[in-house]
């Protein structure tokens, strides 16, 4: 049985979902200001493999990713552009939707993008005024006061005594409270806005998803996701207005994605560490990437350094290596093959995704040893509920693996072992040495066997 650690309790607990046989499931996306980071990438992969898994063991799966088009720091990008937020949103989302392409992500079930969805996040505000949680300030502005929620900080492990002494809050005069959080954002001029009932105004960050959400997925749903740094203060304020609104739970499991850290300190912008999908992508192969995000447990920190990737990069070659002798159709899997269930136990065990690799490493071995075509086939198979190990093996060792590889072309190399082929003819074995010798100096390995000459690079 599927157990997942679930950060409201702190503990694995076995997954039932609400409905048999049915996962709701909302992970918190992208906002969209600039290109996706590592981190973006992370949550996108993470969750896409929770996803591929769930419906591996026979769920159907209802999987919303909002995207956030409206918030500060977008329309703080377009004034300094000069462009408007449509212009500058939509450019990010055609970036955001290539770059998990090629990660090998799928599109989720819904995608809804905050500005579609105004008038959720208006009736969810009037219903928190009308019960007492939330208030209208002098400004205009609509907060959410946090005193009169009594389970604010389950999620987070905070008393609203350790907020009050450990936390900087930025001071407010509008609230009644420094730590009330803004539901409702009076307009500025300049800015784009809506009508509601306090004026004209746009919603503030965490009334989105808990309006989105319900909107998708119903007022209480199976699975919530997103990054660890998402836990406080997002996720929590969104317990806070889902739970105030309704009474009753909100999400069953709440699940957060470990940070991603540079040369073991934490990527940000103000370090200069800082490093897009984009600029990632243009050195390694893409499954390259997604293999070195699964790699690592997913609550686990995520470490990125060329040295992690290149050794990632030689890793997921490894398992290549271990299929590019065979024919592989695709199967179905049989889970009672001793490989699949250690494969399966892995998963089952909060995604154990660092498990289940290893595992297949093992069936690689065994496969290099025994030649068990049966066994490659189902190396192919359990790489695929991962979203790996699906390309065709001899095109995926020969494709480039960084932009400094670009010295040999596919139809250079074929010419080279061509020169060689013929140098050894002709029994010039000196030359056909040198040829060798060129190639291996370009990263390119020559295989010789009865049936030629393959290569791959290394």
């Amino acid at each position: 049985m599927l157990k997942i650690y679930n950060t409201l309790t702190r503990k694995k607990e076995k997954f039932v979902p609400i409905k048999p046989g049915e996962v709701r499931m909302y992970v918190c996306g992208m906002t969209v200001y600039d290109y996706c980071h590592l981190g973006h990438a992370r949550v996108l992969v993470v969750f896409d493999t929770v996803v591929r898994w769930l419906e591996v063991m026979g769920f159907k799966v209802t999987y919303v990713r909002n995207i956030t088009d409206i918030d500060d720091k977008i329309i703080k990008r377009a004034q300094e552009n000069g462009e408007t937020i449509n212009t500058l949103t939509q450019r990010y989302i055609d970036a955001m939707y290539e770059d998990a392409a090629r990660l090998g992500v799928a599109q989720p079930t819904y995608e809804p993008r905050a500005t579609q969805c105004i008038e959720d996040m208006i009736g969810m505000i009037l219903t928190l005024i009308q019960k007492g949680l939330a208030y209208v300030a002098a400004n205009g502005d609509v907060f959410y006061s946090v005193h009169q929620f009594p389970h604010y900080g389950k999620l987070s492990g905070k008393s609203l005594e350790d907020l009050r002494a450990g936390e900087r809050v930025d001071i407010d005069f509008n609230k009644k409270d420094p730590l009330d959080f803004v539901l409702w954002k009076a307009a500025k001029a300049g800015e784009p806005c809506w009508d509601s009932p306090w004026g004209k105004g746009r919603p503030g960050w965490h009334i989105e998803c808990s309006a989105m959400s319900e909107h998708y997925l119903g007022e209480h749903f199976d699975i919530h996701g997103g990054g660890q740094d998402l836990q406080f203060p997002h996720h929590e304020n969104e317990i806070a207005q889902s739970e105030g609104a309704h009474d009753h739970a909100y999400v069953n499991y709440w699940m957060h994605n470990g940070f991603v850290r540079v040369d073991n300190e934490k990527m940000s912008k103000s370090l200069g560490n800082f490093f897009t999908v984009r600029e990632v992508l243009a050195r390694y192969q893409p499954e390259v990437v997604r293999f070195f995000i699964l790699r690592a447990h997913y609550r686990s920190p995520l470490n990125y350094s060329d040295e992690h990737l290149n050794d990632a990069r030689n890793a997921l070659d490894r398992l290549y290596i271990a299929l590019k002798e065979y024919s592989l159709p695709s199967t179905e899997i049989n889970w009672d093959e001793s490989y699949a269930e250690r494969f399966k136990a892995a998963m089952n065990d909060d995604f154990n995704t660092a498990e289940a690799i290893a595992v297949l490493f093992d069936l690689a071995g065994e496969i290099n040893r025994t030649n068990n075509a049966q066994l490659a086939v189902l190396l192919k198979a359990l790489g695929g509920t991962l979203g790996l190990l699906q390309q065709n093996p001899q095109a995926y060792l020969q494709n480039l693996h960084s932009a400094e590889k670009n010295l040999f072309s596919q139809e250079a190399i074929e010419q080279m072992i061509q020169q060689r082929l013929d140098a050894r003819k002709n029994r010039d074995f000196v030359q056909a040495d040198n040829i060798r010798k060129q190639l291996a100096a370009a990263g390119i390995i020559l295989e010789d066997s009865v049936q030629g000459t393959t290569w791959r690079r290394q």
